[in-house]
């Protein structure tokens, strides 16, 4: 039996994708607005203030959290970030798009195919090339949600919401494949009494969240002591960020407006998407071009890797993972759809940068001429993926705009809510 592969969401789906493309879509302009500040200043005559600002130490050192802000930001708001993605992720495979194998399997795989080939770039490319470093392979797996709809927001107003719903699928997808990453390979100095104290409070959460306990005094002194215990045992702190979101409930109960996870996100998400993301991209994008060629940096093996496998490899392997699955199971396309959509979609989740950087500053934090090299490479690529997803996506502006009407059109006659305008953002 054959499925449809990008056909419209249902209603509750289509509501909650309209707050989650919303949020994201402001988070992502002043994302670009800290980055260009940050790459401004690092590179102005006070680009050493810059430089001792985001390395410069706080924290109680007893606790052994006496860190640099840069660090701060990777370790402690990131976990903001990544908390969301659990419920993001928890929503999808609960509710949402991944919750049924027969519609999940197709988007899945090309999430997958997304991730997979763009890491084969890197490596092929640093495997081959004199001086080149393998340690940063998972760097290109990412897609930066946020700023691939702040691109959206310019050029793609009237894009379907089935394509909307595929980019935020392929983004969660992408954001768990990069969890995996950073805890298996990024993690070091493995601590076993501090992991099991950790569980412990995954499980204690697992467990308020099971007998519907409600206080944030459970939940706050729970969550605060379960990054501690992550960040102590040699995990990245991030990883219980997304363990906790993961955990948190996501189904309604008899009675209950909103489950958890819904009231929860109301209040988190806008913080992570305007100011714990933002500040994240103000500590890492500042790289002094004053002291490191910006060509040379993109001419090294490394960056060339990244950003081949951003800008060709994500693309490659979005279209080449949904079109393989979609024939070998039956899957058909929706008929408003062609792979030509899919293929600019693949180009705009070429964009990394947020989940990018940090892999970057996890994979080359101990040498500084590679770490620069590929911090350029992300802030290049993820450009140069914008750039050609807008011409892409501009050259089907008349059939996007006909496919939005009829659904706008279809919408006020059946009362669903119509498809996201990313002018309600604006």
């Amino acid at each position: 039996m054959s499925s449809e592969f990008l056909g419209r969401p249902t209603l509750p789906q289509v509501t909650w994708l309209r707050e989650q493309l919303r949020d994201e879509t402001i988070g992502g302009g002043i994302l670009l607005l800290a980055a260009a500040v940050a790459l401004i200043w690092a590179n102005s005559p006070w680009g050493d203030s810059y430089e001792s600002l985001v390395t410069m130490n706080v924290g109680p050192a007893a606790l052994h959290l006496d860190l640099p802000l840069d660090v701060w930001a990777a370790d402690g708001l990131l976990a903001v970030f990544f908390f969301v993605v659990g419920m993001e992720l928890k929503h999808e495979l609960t509710i949402g798009s991944l919750s049924k194998v027969s519609e999940a399997v197709v988007p899945a795989a090309a999430a997958v195919g997304g991730m997979v080939i763009p890491a084969l770039v890197f490596v092929g490319v640093n495997a081959t090339m004199a001086e080149g470093d393998l340690t940063g392979w998972g760097i290109p797996m990412a897609t930066d949600i946020a700023f691939a709809l702040a691109v959206l927001a310019v050029v793609g107003r009237r894009l379907p919401v089935a394509l909307r719903a595929f980019l935020l699928t392929l983004a969660v997808v992408d954001d768990l494949g990069a969890i995996t990453v950073i805890a298996v390979f990024y993690s070091e100095k493995f601590s076993l009494p501090w992991f099991l104290a950790a569980l412990a409070t995954f499980a204690l959460y697992w467990l308020a969240q099971r007998q519907r306990y409600s206080s944030l005094f459970i939940y706050i002194p729970l969550v605060l002591l379960g990054w501690y215990f992550t960040h102590e045992s040699g995990v990245h702190a991030t990883i219980a960020g997304v363990v906790f979101g993961f955990l948190t409930r996501v189904r309604t109960d008899p009675g209950e407006k909103e489950s958890p996870a819904d009231r929860v996100g109301h209040l988190v998400h806008p913080i992570s998407a305007g100011l714990c993301v933002p500040l994240f991209a103000f500590t890492a994008a500042g790289v002094d071009f004053r002291s490191v060629g910006f060509i040379d940096s993109l001419a090294t093996p490394v960056a060339i890797g990244i950003i081949l496998g951003l800008v060709v490899g994500k693309p490659i392997g979005v279209v080449a993972g949904a079109w393989l699955t979609a024939r070998f199971t039956r899957a058909t396309l929706n008929a408003d759809i062609s792979w030509r959509d899919v293929g600019a979609i693949g180009i705009l989740a070429g964009i990394g940068f947020t989940v990018a950087l940090l892999i970057t500053e996890l994979a080359y934090d101990v040498e500084p001429s590679l770490l620069d090299s590929a911090k350029v490479a992300v802030l290049a690529a993820s450009v140069l993926a914008a750039v050609l997803a807008t011409i892409a996506l501009r050259s089907r502006t008349r059939h996007y705009a006909e496919v939005y009407a009829r659904e706008q059109a279809e919408a006020v006659e059946s009362g669903v809510p119509g498809p996201p305008d990313d002018s309600e953002a604006r």
